[in-house]
Parts: structure tokens; C-alpha cells; sequence
């Protein structure tokens, strides 16, 4: 076979290659129901946090225990080793599958594989919420320290909870978290009932805000990347769209993130018409 047909043949095989990748992803992605979830909103500053509680925030997978199943935040089965789940309750947990601060590809690589790996005896489920239960926050994490006390899981653990008395000690623990590399601090209002979607009593609290966007659209590149990705088209949780064209590598360029996957980008303030000012590409997300 001449270089110039083993070129072409090796071509056609990667293009199949992807194909059947793209295609198992949208069979699991239109199977999977997404799940109402709470989610925080941004902190800015004006709120009265006094007498809430903050604890770190980890950038790892968020994974949904449903009693029998965990499941992604869009609700797609996760597939862990038996005894990671052998000794979960059968009622629900909120939690983040983790690792480490900085190691987000290795997280997502081991736990969004078909096939459980050794590299989840590195991952750890951090819970941070225990849904549809009576009571206050804090009663709620204790009816899951209680079950993982009779029925321990040495990768288990409860996010720890640290009552805020005065602005200054969210400031210090924020310059703590970040020291270390972390992503940043989740202040939550101890007080209220269980409930799902956003609201003012979870908070985020980050140096740079990013936001997540859903690929619409992939748009091939000019100049030194006419065979490459140019940029992607988005839509926002609010409807809004636009065109992400700015933080890619070379290597994302060539390997964009595929029509119906969300990528996470950082930006600064919005335009008039609500579009992300000085927006920048931070990394795919495949849960």
C-alpha cells in the first residue's frame, strides 16, 4: 500500500473511529433524564451570609445517588466498581466524585468510563447534600454521617460545614481554599428546607466567574486555522447564543468538543444584550 493510500485509510479509520464515539454518546445522552438538582448561584458580596455555613467547593464529577443508581447531573448512569456503592443507603445522596484540586481530567477520565478502572481507588464521594429529607441542612448531612457510621465506606466522606460569624471568616477560608488550589467556597443557608434549581441560599463564591454553555454548533476556523475549529456556537441556560472563539489549544482545535456536550468558559461581565464579555474557553464537560 503506497504512504499516500495508508494516509487516507488511516483518515477514513479515525473518522469512524469518532463516529461511533459521538454515536454511543447521544444513545446514552437521550436515554438519561435530566435531574433537578439545586444549584448555586453567584455571591456577590451584598448578601448577609451571617450564621450561614461554608465549606469548599470541589471541581471534580457531581454524582447522584438515587438509592440504587449514580448518576451523572443529567441524569446518565455512572458505572463504578461494586464496592464503591456496596454499602450506599437507600435513600438519595448529593455529592462530588474527587480526587484532588487540579486533577479534573484524571477525575472525569476514571469516572465517566464505560468500563470501572483502578482509578477509582483514588476517587473519593464527598457528600454535600442529602435530598428530599426532613429538617434543616445540617440535620440532613447528619442522617448520612449516622448510616456511614454503622456502614462505613473508607471513600465516603461528608463535607465538612464551617459556621460563618462574621464576613472576615469566609474572606480567610476563601484565601485558604485558593492557596491550596482550590476552585472556591459553596456558602449555604443552613436554615432552609430541601429544595432543587437555584436560589439565594446557595452560593458560589470564585475569583474568576465561569459559566457553562451547551455546543450548538462547531464553526471551522480562518487562517492558521482553516482546518480547524474556529470557534463554538453556545446557548446559555438563559437562551442566550453566541460564539466561544478564545482559550482553545491547538489540540482542542482539532479535537472540539462535540454538538450536545457542555464546556465550562470564564468571563467578565456581560454586554447590554446579555452576551459574555472577554469570554474564554476553560475545558469540556462529559457529565
Amino acid at each position: 500500500m503506497s504512504d499516500f493510500a495508508t494516509h487516507i485509510y488511516c483518515k477514513i479509520a479515525r473518522i469512524c473511529l469518532m463516529g461511533t464515539m459521538v454515536s454511543f454518546f447521544f444513545c446514552a445522552f437521550c436515554q438519561a433524564k435530566e435531574l433537578h438538582l439545586q444549584k448555586a448561584r453567584a455571591y456577590t458580596g451584598k448578601e448577609d451570609i451571617k450564621g450561614w455555613v461554608m465549606s469548599e467547593k470541589l471541581d471534580g464529577i457531581r454524582g447522584y445517588w438515587d438509592g440504587s443508581r449514580l448518576l451523572t447531573r443529567k441524569g446518565l448512569p455512572l458505572h463504578p466498581p461494586p464496592w464503591f456503592i456496596e454499602n450506599f443507603p437507600a435513600f438519595e445522596l448529593d455529592g462530588e466524585l474527587w480526587s484532588k484540586q487540579g486533577d479534573f481530567e484524571f477525575i472525569q477520565s476514571v469516572v465517566l468510563d464505560a468500563e470501572p478502572g483502578p482509578g477509582w481507588k483514588k476517587i473519593n464521594y464527598h457528600i454535600f447534600e442529602v435530598p428530599n429529607q426532613k429538617g434543616t441542612f445540617l440535620l440532613r448531612l447528619d442522617r448520612a454521617k449516622e448510616w456511614f457510621k454503622s456502614n462505613p465506606a473508607h471513600h465516603v466522606r461528608v463535607i465538612p460545614q464551617i459556621l460563618i460569624q462574621d464576613i472576615s471568616d469566609l474572606d480567610r477560608f476563601f484565601l485558604e481554599v485558593e492557596s491550596k488550589g482550590g476552585e472556591g467556597v459553596i456558602v449555604k443557608n443552613p436554615n432552609i428546607p430541601y429544595h432543587t434549581g437555584r436560589s439565594t441560599h446557595v452560593l458560589k463564591v470564585k475569583k474568576a466567574r465561569d459559566m457553562e454553555g451547551l455546543v450548538i454548533g462547531i464553526n471551522k476556523g480562518k487562517g492558521k486555522y482553516e482546518n480547524a475549529m474556529g470557534s463554538l456556537t453556545l446557548k446559555l441556560e438563559n437562551g442566550i447564543i453566541f460564539k466561544l472563539g478564545s482559550g482553545f489549544t491547538d489540540l482542542v482545535r482539532n479535537n472540539p468538543p462535540a454538538v450536545g456536550t457542555t464546556v465550562t468558559f470564564k468571563y467578565h461581565g456581560f454586554s447590554k444584550n446579555g452576551i459574555p464579555k472577554f469570554a474564554s474557553f476553560l475545558r469540556g464537560r462529559a457529565d
